[in-house]
């Protein structure tokens, strides 16, 4: 809906390569009439939006042990251990829990900790403030992140070498990793947990939660390419700053950071529209849960348009559940971050799904001309 104050997106260039693939027909060619069925429909859209895109994908581990290494006032430091006993892994897990409150707690948990500002004091107080917990952990424990140095290196690699999933897949591990320590301890209220993270922590965390469904609510920030974008609409526009910028590309993701994705993406990076998935297929794979996708207004490399294509794509998806109230977009003005306003709106819908508040405002409005669908 536009709105007399929202800050509206100069488009200088917009091309749809191809419509998006069927949703519903089925890989035997017949199409989705059931509700029922949609496990089944779901199962076939992993071969493509998941093991093509980003691997095949780490299993559950053999074990998992917590060590508490710091249990201040307010926050706690864990060490979680796990993966196979022959090869085990570990990684470090902070915890930011509600001042003067008794858990267990709604909780958010970031793979973000190795971004310096992941803990700025707006950023967690937004949540902290409605008695929301954070789990925070640093991804890159499990899989490096370090541009030019290859595929497949970091130690759950060596925990599992005979699965080809790539970053991504390693990073997305961790979250349920940390889910698994959290009800160990007994801090989390299992009905209400939400992943999140901001560009490739948000493709993490939107992989993340399409792998785990304990996951209630998930929230991918400004993915870009490789995750919530759209790999068939290519666009233009307007900067802040007044500078002719377009989206990223498959090609451009894979230029520089191959090693996130699954191997099998070499071969579309320059004929997208033969891809048998766009992202809309890893989108509707959240239901019936719920999906909340945060983009900004001028992040034009994250795409927004095609963003907005394949979350309207997915939710035809959500309405044939009777899910329709559980799919949230919104834009914020701006370019690429993850600011307190992001998790202010979060909070709110956390807030809304389990206390029946109302929604903030800024959901559900768009800052660009509508463009036809391509579903």
């Amino acid at each position: 809906m536009k709105n007399k104050k929202d800050t509206m997106l100069e488009v200088t260039s917009y091309e749809v390569l191809g419509r998006l693939p069927d949703l519903f027909q089925m890989d035997d060619g017949t199409k989705l009439t059931n509700p029922a069925d949609w496990e089944k429909r779901r199962a076939e859209l992993y071969k493509t939006a998941v093991e093509l895109q980003y691997g095949t994908m780490p299993p559950e581990p053999e074990f998992l042990e917590v060590e508490i290494l710091y249990n201040g006032p307010s926050s706690k430091s864990f060490r979680i251990i796990t993966g196979t006993g022959a090869r085990p892994v570990s990684f470090r897990m902070q915890v930011i829990p509600p001042k003067c409150k008794k858990g267990p707690f709604p909780f958010i948990v970031d793979g973000n900790m190795c971004f310096k500002n992941i803990t700025q004091a707006g950023y967690v107080d937004a949540a902290l403030d409605k008695g929301i917990a954070w789990a925070l952990f640093d991804r890159t424990e499990l899989a490096h992140d370090i541009q030019g140095e290859g595929r497949r290196k970091g130690q759950l690699y060596n925990t599992y070498p005979e699965y080809t999933f790539g970053a991504l897949g390693a990073w997305a591990w961790g979250y349920s990793r940390c889910v698994d320590a959290l009800l160990q301890l007994g801090l989390v209220d299992p009905t209400s947990i939400t992943f999140t993270g901001h560009s490739r922590g948000a493709k993490t965390a939107m992989l993340a939660g399409v792998l785990d469904t304990r996951a209630t609510i998930v929230n991918p920030n400004e993915t870009c390419a490789g995750s919530c974008s759209c790999y068939r609409v290519h666009m233009s526009a307007k900067t802040q700053s007044g500078e002719d910028k377009r989206s990223e590309t498959l090609a451009d993701l894979l230029s520089k950071f191959d090693f996130w994705m699954g191997e099998g993406m070499q071969e579309y990076a320059q004929r997208e529209n033969e891809l048998p998935f766009d992202s809309h297929f890893l989108k509707a794979m959240v239901a019936p849960r719920t999906l909340f996708v945060s983009e900004a207004v001028h992040d034009v490399w994250a795409n927004p348009i095609g963003s907005w294509q394949t979350t309207m794509a997915a939710g035809e998806l959500f309405k044939f559940l009777g899910k329709q109230d559980n799919l949230y977009w919104y834009f914020r003005d701006g370019s690429h971050a993850q600011l307190p306003q992001d998790v202010e709106m979060l909070v709110s819908l956390i807030e809304h799904k389990r206390n029946g508040t109302p929604l903030h405002e800024d959901f559900f409005r768009r800052p660009f001309e509508e463009k036809e669908f391509i579903f």
